[in-house]
């Protein structure tokens, strides 16, 4: 595998950014198995708030765990933007969802088939790969959510005076029903469109401070007939720690079903 750290400019956030990527690399003996031009299925992963885009690189083994996969990652940085199109502040929203996966591709040989590309994301990045999965379902055939609820703050009673404040940069006066913002709002219009949905993988531990955000998203999925998004919830001992994500991004890998590709390094 290979890992290229790109920089480059960004339209919707008019300034230029970072991204790491994790590159399949074939073996010689891959030309005989697959042609030169085929287009890699591809992880999108977020990070959460305080880090950027080389903290998997650096707290887990994904590279290790991608390798047998032939799976590409690309790591953006979403700075503590909540993946929003932020009231007083950067289009992480429209960055992320739509200009992101077009630049990779331009740069890289991804596929843009729907059924080959994937979001996931760890606390803030949980929550992000969860509003961004939901609001483009013909973008993502699967969604991972990890320590984290469609949205972290189950009651806005109980922010702090820095969290009311963060809340006011992201997203000011406006109202988030009807929006990207309105998770449960996606999931219900997803399930009106008729089209194809994304399945869903969901944990968070049993002594994680935000438990009650990831319940209240468990109960949304749950109660609704016939279970569409193939929503599945891991509880699991642990805290709002690396050891838990290191450990279940790789239960979400597995989630995938991806079957494993000898001709990769």
């Amino acid at each position: 595998m290979a890992l290229i750290h790109s920089n480059f400019f960004s339209e919707e956030l008019q300034m230029c950014v970072s991204c790491e990527v994790i590159l399949p690399q074939r073996s010689e003996a891959s030309d005989a198995i697959a042609p030169a031009d085929e287009k890699y299925k591809t992880l999108y992963l977020l990070h959460g708030f305080s880090d950027d885009e080389t903290i998997w690189q650096r707290r887990t083994s994904i590279e290790r765990y991608v390798t047998p996969l032939g799976l590409a990652v690309v790591m953006p940085c979403g700075h503590v933007s909540a993946y929003a199109d932020m009231a007083h502040g950067g289009r992480y929203y429209s960055y992320i969802s739509k200009e992101l996966p077009a630049i990779m591709r331009s740069f890289f040989p991804l596929s843009d088939r729907r059924e080959d590309n994937y979001i996931c994301g760890l606390s803030m990045g949980g929550a992000g790969a969860m509003k961004i999965g939901l609001n483009n379902i013909e973008a993502f055939s699967a969604i991972g959510c990890l320590s984290a609820g469609a949205r972290n703050n189950v009651s806005d009673a109980a922010l702090t005076p820095k969290q009311k404040q963060r809340n006011e940069m992201l997203y000011g006066e406006r109202g988030i029903a009807g929006t990207e913002e309105d998770v449960f709002g996606a999931a219900q219009r997803a399930l009106e469109s008729g089209k194809p949905l994304p399945r869903i993988y969901h944990t968070c531990g049993t002594e994680d401070f935000i438990l009650p955000a990831a319940l209240k998203t468990k109960e949304f999925f749950e109660a609704i007939q016939g279970n569409p998004f193939g929503y599945e919830y891991e509880a699991d001992k642990g805290v709002h720690s690396w050891e838990y994500w290191d450990e279940h991004i790789q239960h979400f890998l597995s989630f995938l079903q991806l079957k494993p590709q000898q001709r990769f390094l």
